[in-house]
């Protein structure tokens, strides 16, 4: 069974930092392309990064690019985001996202 759980938002001043973990069980997160995507209040879902299956070939929304790392560990099978210089508009809740699978997601909040 695919499970997938997001992990280590908050609250964060403007400009603060955040690293966001995803633990993925039933399938080796490795062998797959593996995003995060974000829900802000009122809004629709929002692609935020993908790192492509087997290598470390990553993506980013323009709204991130620079501030924003997604990676993954294939011995904790986990997937990342390392997110910097935060902005009151990357307030949302992230999800891990595999192949139609998404999580339960995590808050992100930002704020002064």
């Amino acid at each position: 069974e695919v499970q997938l759980v997001e992990s280590g938002g908050g609250l964060v001043r403007p400009g603060g930092s955040l690293t966001l973990s995803c633990a993925a069980s039933g399938f080796p997160v490795r062998n797959f392309a593996m995003s995060w995507v974000r829900q802000a209040p009122g809004k629709g879902l929002e692609w935020v990064s993908t790192i492509k299956a087997f290598g470390n070939t990553t993506t980013y929304a323009d709204s991130v690019k620079g501030r924003f790392t997604i990676s993954r560990d294939k011995v904790k099978n986990n997937l990342y985001l390392q997110m910097e210089r935060l902005q009151p508009d990357d307030a949302a809740v992230y999800y891990c996202t595999k192949a139609g699978d998404r999580g339960r997601g995590t808050r992100v909040a930002v704020s002064s």
